[in-house]
């Protein structure tokens, strides 16, 4: 029990690889804050706090949510993919710079998110075509690119990298 009589819970998460136990003040806590605060993975960002922009993609036991929406006690026990664990992948390398090529990027602050969904819809189609490509996205917001040249990156990414999905 904690000063103001709540109970803190521990749970326990795989996150890029590590195992991690982290104590929740309490039980709504969303995983996106665990992440971005107990374990300063602030590659996963906040955008609307409400599911609807994709900003804070991850991958929860291999299927792409919003870990806003998330919280983190339905967490325990699962394993986590975050931005930075992608990055550090033959698949997250590759998406980088096929997004960069194409100039998929440019404020950055959808990127994580959308390489997130990108890497999510390229395990399960490793070849998508434009039209899969934006279903597969469309949970995510992009207000600086346009979608075009992020559509070209992971097309570009799908005919690089049959191998690594």
């Amino acid at each position: 029990m904690s000063a103001l009589g709540t109970t803190v819970t521990a749970i326990r998460l795989t996150v890029n690889g590590r195992p991690r136990e982290v104590n929740l003040s309490h039980d709504m806590r969303r995983l996106l804050d665990v992440l971005r605060i107990d374990l300063g993975l602030t590659g996963t960002k906040e955008g609307c706090g409400e599911g609807e922009c994709g900003a804070c993609s991850v991958l929860l036991d291999g299927k792409l949510v919003n870990s806003c929406l998330v919280p983190a006690l339905q967490a325990d026990g699962s394993e986590i993919i975050t931005p930075e664990g992608l990055a550090e992948s033959k698949a997250g390398k590759l998406l980088a710079e096929c997004f960069t090529e194409c100039h998929g990027a440019q404020c950055g602050f959808c990127t994580p998110g959308m390489m997130m969904a990108s890497a999510a819809l390229l395990r399960q189609n490793p070849d998508p075509d434009e039209q899969a490509i934006r279903e597969g996205l469309a949970g995510n917001l992009c207000r600086c690119t346009g979608y075009d040249m992020i559509i070209d990156a992971v097309l570009m990414a799908a005919g690089k990298g049959r191998d690594i999905w």
